[in-house]
């Protein structure tokens, strides 16, 4: 799972984009339970989902590229009230694809996010076209206003 997300987001070699650590993992639970989320078999992940309920001021500012994707997290502070969540990643490996498993956890996710914050809009930082597409339908489906960093 760790090799496909470098694959696809080339962590490794961007600083500016988030590399989850366990201090970050430790977070992210402070920040929502179900901010990291995963499915997975007897062998481990399948479905790895990463999503960050953060403020408007914080969105507008990596929206306009004035923060990176690891400033997002450090300015996000557990506690606060969030009012947009940032699709970080969705990540799930080959077999998996196309089964609607990802859409299914992303939904489960948001619905968990919104009954303890006032969620109206969805982010997202596309790197494929397949999660550019589930970003939108996530956006429709939970009636999110959809802002993209491009």
């Amino acid at each position: 799972m760790l090799q496909l997300i470098d694959e696809v987001f080339a962590t490794r070699q961007d600083p500016d984009q988030l590399q989850v650590t366990r201090e970050q993992i430790e977070k992210l639970n402070k920040i929502h339970p179900a901010a990291l989320t995963e499915e997975a078999d007897e062998n481990g992940p399948v479905i790895w989902v990463l999503m960050i309920p953060t403020t408007r001021a914080i969105m507008k500012d990596f929206i306009a590229k004035e923060i990176s994707e690891k400033e997002l997290l450090d300015k996000t502070k557990p506690g606060q009230s969030y009012d947009c969540i940032y699709l970080c990643s969705a990540t799930t490996l080959s077999e998996y694809r196309g089964k609607g498993k990802t859409r299914e956890l992303c939904l489960k996710a948001i619905a968990d996010i919104v009954k303890d914050h006032p969620i109206n809009t969805l982010f997202v930082w596309p790197f494929t076209k397949e999660g550019d597409g589930l970003a939108g339908s996530l956006a429709r489906t939970c009636k999110l206003d959809l802002l993209k960093r491009i």
